[in-house]
């Protein structure tokens, strides 16, 4: 079988990664790619949201099963145009994808399907928004809309904060056209969760739990990024908390897709805020989260295109899903000044250095005269499995001594 993952970043590694373990698979191009991903698979010069070029890549390449790694192509679509030409896709159809695409519609949904979430108000003139304000309690939640990299909810102490952030994201443009609307709402408290699903148009499976750190420094301190570190299982997960979560956002969910006669088939993520065994939906995305992605495939025992193919012909069952009982977490080092504004092309050295056992994801790196460079914010997750959360994190601290870049940072208490 012959696969074409969509992606260039250290989700799409673990995912090219995790599909070369599989005797199904023959062949593995990644369009774009990145330095890493070329190890694990054929990089093609096409970038994510080049959806005609991807459309006609496969077809010509005669491409078995197309991965849709990123929001952007799935939102623009890219999955109905494949599947147009015959071609099975792994990654939600466009109108799957608009709960990532569009927070006021996956809030609308999940009001209209009474899942548990924030209460929350949708604006498209930002004078309606600011008067709003009045209505909520600080802190204040204010969401762009549309697709912002993960950058666009910005959490405000005080009404002062939260107008200048709709002043930024619907005024200035801060996040692009994803500001033409925005969402306000109640700041939930508790603890953050993550849960991946397999969804195969029937059912949702839940994959193992993940927590996901998305402030910037130690002590969730500074801005929110694309996501800084993660650890899987969720420490937080009990037998309680689960069968909630089953009855009230997994069941409640599933109504809603085949209520609104959306046939999903992929992944979705659910973002949750979790207290006294209780969660309330943060968000909905329709793919594989990152760094959510680099913790739980590594724990993944079932062969994920075997996984994928079930999604995909609408027979997954939870069987299908075995599991590793280490735990797994991953370190991200990103570049200094990330998510604002960085440099890039810095060399990556010490990568040849590690311990067997490490395995580095590749975010934004690319190859230039046998060199591996920096080339975006998020530039590796370094990746260890451990008995415990201790001796995996541990072993990841150890080795970033060895690895370096100029300006590099990362978190320094993921998973303690």
């Amino acid at each position: 079988m012959k696969i074409l993952v969509v992606g260039s970043g250290a989700r799409e590694h673990a995912i090219c990664w995790k599909l070369k373990e599989s005797s199904k698979v023959s062949k593995i191009y990644c369009a774009p790619g990145n330095a890493g991903i070329s190890q694990v698979a054929q990089c093609v010069n096409i970038r994510a949201d080049s959806l005609n070029e991807l459309v006609d890549f496969s077809v010509l390449n005669n491409i078995d099963l197309a991965v849709i790694g990123p929001e952007g192509p799935l939102v623009g679509g890219l999955a109905d145009m494949l599947m147009e030409k015959n071609i099975k896709v792994f990654g939600p159809c466009k109108k799957g994808a608009r709960l990532e695409g569009s927070k006021s519609y996956s809030k609308d949904f999940m009001k209209k399907y009474n899942i548990p979430s924030a209460k929350y108000e949708s604006y498209t003139d930002s004078k309606a928004a600011l008067e709003s304000l009045e209505k909520f309690n600080t802190p204040i939640v204010v969401k762009a809309d549309g697709l912002a990299a993960g950058k666009g909810v910005l959490i405000c102490q005080t009404k002062k904060e939260a107008q200048e952030a709709i002043n930024s994201i619907m005024n200035d443009k801060q996040f692009g056209d994803a500001g033409n609307a925005i969402v306000v709402e109640e700041f939930l408290h508790g603890t953050e969760a993550s849960l991946l699903c397999f969804v195969d148009g029937k059912s949702i499976i839940p994959m193992e739990s993940a927590r996901d750190y998305k402030k910037a420094y130690d002590g969730d301190m500074g801005l929110n990024t694309g996501g800084m570190g993660c650890f899987s299982p969720n420490t937080i997960y009990t037998d309680e908390l689960k069968k909630y979560i089953d009855e009230n956002i997994l069941e409640t969910t599933l109504s809603g897709l085949k209520g609104e006669n959306i046939d999903f088939k992929g992944v979705l993520f659910i973002g949750l805020m979790v207290k006294n065994d209780e969660a309330k939906v943060l968000e909905y995305n329709t793919r594989f989260g990152d760094p959510e992605t680099e913790v739980v495939l590594p724990r993944l025992k079932s062969d994920l295109a075997d996984v994928m193919l079930k999604c995909i012909e609408g027979n997954l069952s939870e069987e299908d899903l075995q599991w590793e009982n280490e735990k797994c977490v991953t370190v991200v080092l990103a570049s200094g000044g990330y998510p604002e504004n960085y440099e890039k092309n810095k060399e990556v050295t010490g990568l040849n250095n590690l311990d067997d056992d490490i395995v580095v994801f590749h975010g934004g790196t690319k190859l230039k005269d046998g060199k591996v460079l920096t080339d975006g914010g998020r530039v590796l997750a370094v990746t260890a499995m451990g008995e415990t959360l201790k001796e995996a994190r541990e072993k990841i601290y150890r080795n970033i001594l060895k690895m370096h870049f100029d300006k590099m940072e990362f978190r320094k208490d993921i998973a303690e």
